[in-house]
């Protein structure tokens, strides 16, 4: 049976999904405060989970690196995992009082071992990036190309309405070596 975790669902509750929030509303499966994984465990055996969820979660969180260490434990070989952040350079990342951090094009990467060739934080999961997507708006970038759009990106705030970044969980852990680290692609969507 597949299993499914959708997690800080809030009032987004997923049929067919276990619905994790550390608020206690109604559909919610499991009671958890995401930024406490450096101490609680998520109630959930090593290797278990298929596939995560999680929109406009991370940035509320102060421990990202505890947190996605956690998931990485519970979730099986090449589990799937799905973020939704608001842009690091759109109003939407900084003016809800709740955001902790905001994410840009690369912020992932530091949830792959290979990443950590210069550094070591004590983080031990490790993510492959499939994709990244950044959502655009359709009227203002109509005609562009990517190298066009991706210059505004770098160069301008309020360009992106979200970005969209699809994770594969490696197992067993990469080394911390740099040639083992691989650019994901980024796909540009109108909308």
């Amino acid at each position: 049976m597949t299993k499914k975790l959708n997690l800080g669902c809030g009032k987004t509750v997923l049929p067919g999904w276990i619905n994790l929030d550390k608020v206690p509303l109604s559909g919610v499966d499991i009671i958890a405060n995401l930024d406490d994984c450096q101490e609680v465990k998520l109630p959930f055996d090593n290797d278990e989970i298929d596939e995560f969820f999680a929109s406009h979660v991370i940035e509320h969180l102060h421990h990202p690196l505890a947190f996605m260490a956690e998931i990485h434990r519970i979730a099986k070989p090449n589990a799937k995992a799905v973020f939704r952040v608001p842009y690091g350079s759109s109003d939407d990342a900084f003016e809800d009082p709740t955001h902790v951090k905001p994410y840009f094009l690369n912020s992932f990467s530091y949830f792959a071992q290979p990443y950590y060739w210069f550094a070591d934080y004590g983080y031990r999961g490790d993510w492959f990036i499939d994709k990244r997507i950044l959502w655009v708006d359709a009227n203002t970038h109509q005609g562009k190309n990517a190298e066009q759009i991706m210059f505004e990106v770098k160069t301008f705030r309020n360009i992106v309405k979200e970005m969209i970044v699809e994770l594969r969980a490696i197992k067993p852990i990469r080394e911390p070596k740099q040639e083992l680290w691989v650019e994901s692609p980024i796909e540009i969507v109108l909308g």
